[in-house]
């Protein structure tokens, strides 16, 4: 299995507890975990890498565990008990060989490595994301339903350093609700674009005075469930639960462009951190790979299994696997395929040939009976 961990490219978590990875390339899936061992209480709620250098997958499950798989080794080398507050992982994130989990009840657990206490932090209840920030390690955001957005410093976890305030009431003058199911830091600074289940994006910048977003927008009418930010960070990739995926510009608050060929809710977008793609998977149980340029379907792949969340490699040569394997296959001639199988060639144009002899035998015996008939009549 080691070698072909090595080759996968996406990661994906499912809801019967599977690890899956996928090499794009060749268009292969591979499950990575024990069938016999597998229950619904492991279903996959959170994936991160564990380094940097993306050699190690963490996984966590619903009931409380968190487990790492070596790419290098194909297997599962740790799992540890990271339970703490109710409901699922709703992120994961590494920092200074530190973990640090976030439930749903708003439990944020700093698990230092080598040391039995930890830091825990209550964020607030209702928590549908906890996500890092890029540039800076020991800061998260977390948002979920009823619990706007906060920013929290981790070495300083008694208040958040920032915490959003809702939009202004409506033309009915009625509150607005608050629901963020999705969200991510802008690279190398503290913004934080989110979206949410009224179909709302927003981008929130805490260099300023003001805590309300500096931009909103909206796209259709259904949930958004997923975003992701494109390898420029000038737009943003969300998807809703009717399985439709848009790109919008984050400097006018448009709609660029709309992905095709999904047929059910959107659960995990990922971008690439330096090629115009975007991974995607949900309930359709398939993994699509789409040109965000062009807006083509490169790949997609089905995985039997409702999924959850994905991890997309930062390497460059995804596209340089694909060409590798195409050519290839484009080095296999005809002439070679049919040298591949003489035999078969050679028997069928034999019988050919000896059914035509015999044919032609047959018609030549005939024709001289019935000369030899014609003759002793005229005699």
């Amino acid at each position: 299995m080691a070698e072909k961990s090595r080759w996968c490219s996406v990661w994906i978590g499912s809801e019967t507890g599977i690890l899956k990875g996928v090499n794009v390339a060749k268009k292969q899936a591979f499950n990575f975990s024990d069938f016999s061992t597998l229950t619904r209480e492991q279903e996959v709620s959170a994936m991160c890498w564990g380094d940097d250098l993306e050699s190690e997958v963490l996984v966590g499950c619903v009931n409380g565990t968190v487990k790492t798989f070596s790419v290098e080794k194909g297997k599962f080398t740790e799992f540890r008990d990271c339970s703490g507050g109710e409901g699922p992982f709703r992120g994961l994130a590494v920092h200074n060989s530190s973990l640090i989990t976030c439930v749903e009840s708003g439990v944020l657990k700093v698990w230092k490595e080598g040391c039995p206490d930890t830091v825990e932090v209550n964020v607030g209840r209702d928590v549908y994301k906890m996500r890092q920030s890029t540039s800076e390690g020991h800061k998260v955001a977390i948002g979920g339903k009823e619990n706007d957005l906060k920013i929290w410093d981790l070495q300083r976890p008694e208040e958040p350093v920032f915490k959003a305030k809702n939009v202004a009431n409506d033309w009915l003058d009625l509150r607005v609700p608050v629901w963020i199911r999705d969200l991510q830091f802008l690279p190398e600074s503290d913004k934080v674009v989110t979206c949410t289940a009224y179909h709302q994006v927003r981008l929130y910048d805490p260099s300023l005075p003001q805590r309300r977003p500096v931009l909103e927008t909206s796209f259709e009418e259904y949930p958004l469930t997923a975003l992701s930010l494109t390898s420029d960070a000038n737009s943003v990739v969300v998807g809703n639960t009717q399985g439709q995926v848009a790109v919008i510009d984050l400097r006018q608050g448009r709609l660029l462009r709309c992905l095709k060929g999904f047929a059910g809710s959107v659960r995990a977008l990922q971008c690439h951190r330096s090629l115009p793609l975007v991974a995607s998977c949900g309930l359709d149980r398939f993994l699509r790979i789409h040109n965000l340029e062009d807006k083509h379907l490169l790949h997609k792949v089905y995985l039997k299994s409702r999924l959850n969340c994905l991890l997309l490699t930062s390497r460059e040569n995804i596209q340089e696997q694909e060409e590798k394997v195409q050519e290839s296959q484009e080095e296999v001639k005809d002439d070679d395929i049919w040298a591949a199988m003489p035999t078969v060639t050679d028997e069928v144009s034999t019988k050919r040939k000896i059914k035509k002899t015999e044919t032609l035998s047959t018609v030549t015996k005939d024709k001289s009976s019935l000369t030899k008939k014609k003759r002793k009549s005229v005699t």
